[in-house]
């Protein structure tokens, strides 16, 4: 893999984790986490999610030819999953299920899964794995970028939420469901040429 294949494919997978989209509902879950817990919370969930990402990409694999699912399937079903990811950033609904917080702190559920390490980011990382599947250490690198990424946008969703307003966070989370709408559609028009030519 070259570096401008590196980037696109941290670019990619840093959108499908949707950080600046998840800080209003870190927020929301967080509300009723002491301040200087919430830092400990967000990291402890994080670092669950790293795991939950590593161990899909070690052992992903495996799980899908059990289930025999080929490549095109993956990626048509990934695409999809993106795809109505996408439409929900650019249409957000009014009610959202992880805004009824019980008061107690989050544990795995709903931060680690399935905000930051959901269907979408795990079809993404095994259509990864699955296209080249040699290549562990680059794609874990992939990875780790993406999840720091995700480290340092999530560690200051209070201050960043903030700075740009609700106004700002919207239109950012927009701007980056139209990129990944577009993601979508080539994931799944790769994965019906694959299946044409196939």
């Amino acid at each position: 893999m070259d570096i401008i294949e590196i980037a696109s494919a941290i670019f990619t997978l840093t959108l499908v984790m949707d950080p600046l989209g998840n800080i209003p509902l870190f927020i929301t879950v967080l509300k009723n986490v002491d301040e200087k817990r919430k830092i400990k919370v967000i990291t402890r969930e994080l670092f669950i999610a790293l795991g939950i990402m590593t161990f899909f990409l070690f052992f992903g694999k495996w799980i899908v030819r059990l289930l025999s699912i080929d490549i095109p399937s993956l990626s048509v079903g990934g695409g999809i999953v993106l795809f109505l990811i996408a439409i929900s950033m650019i249409f957000p609904s009014q009610h959202n299920s992880f805004s009824d917080s019980s008061g107690s702190e989050p544990f795995i559920v709903p931060l680690a899964i399935p905000l930051v390490s959901g269907p979408s980011v795990l079809s993404t990382i095994l259509i990864f794995n699955m296209k080249d599947p040699g290549n562990m250490p680059t794609w874990f690198m992939i990875i780790f970028v993406s999840w720091l990424i995700n480290v340092a946008i999530l560690s200051f969703s209070s201050k960043i939420a903030s700075f740009l307003g609700p106004r700002g966070l919207l239109a950012i989370e927009k701007l980056m469901g139209m990129v990944l709408i577009t993601i979508s559609v080539q994931m799944l028009l790769t994965g019906i040429k694959r299946f044409i030519v196939g």
